[in-house]
């Protein structure tokens, strides 16, 4: 345990806290490793979210509590995967509240049950809405922790617009940010009332959200992501916090797959590519775009299968196939990574300080594809669209030779990596509450 974290856990009163998290592994993991903190800070603390994560609560020593439903199954339905590769953004919102229409009343009733004894609730976008239901009905505080940029700023557009959309104008900016508020919870409206009215006994929220609530307005706002890599507007208010990333550190008894360490030992550092939960309707027309990048650059390259299922019947010897392995573990062997841009990839590829290439899909992922090129710590991103081998291949040929390139993604990982922080939103937390 960290100073910070014991020094908390001397001088302030445990709570009992509920995570309400959703969505990927690499939407969830980091409230774990912020759950994590909590609890070794002395506060007892569970994590609520879909049964696809009991495992990895279970690891890392957290109670765990199931809401109903199965995000895997949604992302790796046909009807999503088409919609992945399209890369539009408001038809994929209304794919997901379908379902989460469906799943509105049972996963509300296991969300309340899971809340019922708790003092202090902390989500998400994942769990937002239905976690300011919950505390409004059972009268509790809310921390709201983020990991890709929510507040309104006049400094940068939402990072939910689309990128291939006109620019917008500066004194539109701040407007943007409303506008991807609207399309999120016009989205989920129909379910948030659902599970207000058949299971919290409450009105519905407002038409046009719940974003008035003191509850939003008065609680400290956390984000887990470096100032290094996102600076911190200049307009925003002081409960809304830069901590640093949330990173969840491998179990102690974990231990590599023998045919992973031997394929690091015969040879350099391999390239890692892998596209997380992001599902092709053709992952072997995937996988051929990505061997035929190899070939061109002669790189050893590690291929993570993930939800997105990237395949080949036979892979040539300088490549390897895994299933889940640590990112903290493993991106810091690399000589690049590979990944779609989703926040918390994102956050391990620029901790582990090699060069990062962003094939983005939709959502937030064109931003941080952007944020990585701005930074000098990774080529332009190639939108999924837009992915060919000659367009992989040059920018894996660029990531793995640009000394400059590689001389600053290895002073950023550095920065990161003396960040703590995990700590630095316990300690915010324990000062709000």
């Amino acid at each position: 345990m960290s100073n910070a974290l014991s020094q908390l856990t001397l001088n302030k009163h445990t709570m009992r806290i509920a995570i309400l998290a959703s969505g990927s592994r690499g939407d969830v993991q980091p409230y774990v490793a912020l759950g994590k903190g909590l609890h070794d800070a002395g506060h007892d603390v569970r994590l609520v979210s879909h049964e696809n994560y009991a495992g990895l609560a279970q690891s890392a020593g957290l109670p765990f509590r199931a809401m109903r439903g199965d995000v895997q199954a949604v992302a790796e339905s046909p009807e999503m995967r088409a919609l992945i590769e399209k890369g539009d953004f408001i038809a994929i919102t209304r794919f997901q509240a379908q379902a989460l229409k469906g799943a509105a009343v049972p996963s509300a009733q296991d969300a309340l049950a899971a809340c019922r004894d708790a003092e202090l609730l902390l989500t998400g976008l994942g769990g937002l809405f239905n976690g300011l239901a919950i505390a409004e009905k059972l009268n509790l505080p809310l921390v709201q922790a983020y990991l890709t940029p929510m507040t309104p700023t006049r400094d940068f557009p939402s990072v939910l617009l689309p990128t291939s959309g006109p620019t917008v104008p500066k004194p539109l900016t701040r407007a943007s940010h409303a506008l991807t508020q609207q399309a999120i919870w016009q989205g989920v409206r129909a379910a948030d009332t659902l599970a207000r009215e058949q299971v919290l006994g409450l009105k519905p929220a407002p038409f046009f959200g719940p974003f008035g609530s003191p509850r939003l307005q008065q609680s400290p706002v956390l984000y887990g992501f470096s100032p290094s890599v996102i600076a911190r507007p200049t307009d925003w208010e002081d409960r809304v916090h830069l901590t640093g990333y949330w990173f969840l550190q491998e179990s102690s008894d974990w231990t590599p797959p023998p045919d992973l360490m031997a394929f690091l030992e015969r040879g350099p550092a391999p390239v890692y590519i892998g596209f997380g939960s992001m599902g092709s309707r053709k992952p072997e027309e995937t996988t051929d775009i990505v061997l035929r990048a190899l070939a061109q650059t002669g790189q050893r390259a590690i291929l993570s299968s993930g939800w997105g299922g990237l395949r080949a019947d036979a892979l040539p010897e300088n490549v390897l196939m895994i299933g889940s392995v640590p990112h903290t573990w493993l991106f810091p062997r690399m000589a690049t990574v590979v990944h779609h841009g989703g926040a918390g990839t994102t956050a391990a590829g620029l901790r582990a300080g090699a060069p990062s290439i962003v094939i983005p899909f939709f959502g937030d992922q064109p931003f941080w594809g952007q944020r990585v090129a701005a930074l000098g710590v990774g080529p332009a991103p190639i939108p999924r669209q837009k992915l060919t081998a000659d367009a992989l291949a040059q920018a894996i040929q660029r990531a793995t030779t640009d000394t400059t390139m590689q001389g600053k993604a290895a002073e950023l990982g550095a920065k990161i990596r003396a960040e703590d922080g995990v700590a630095r939103a316990v300690e915010i937390i324990a000062q709000h509450t």
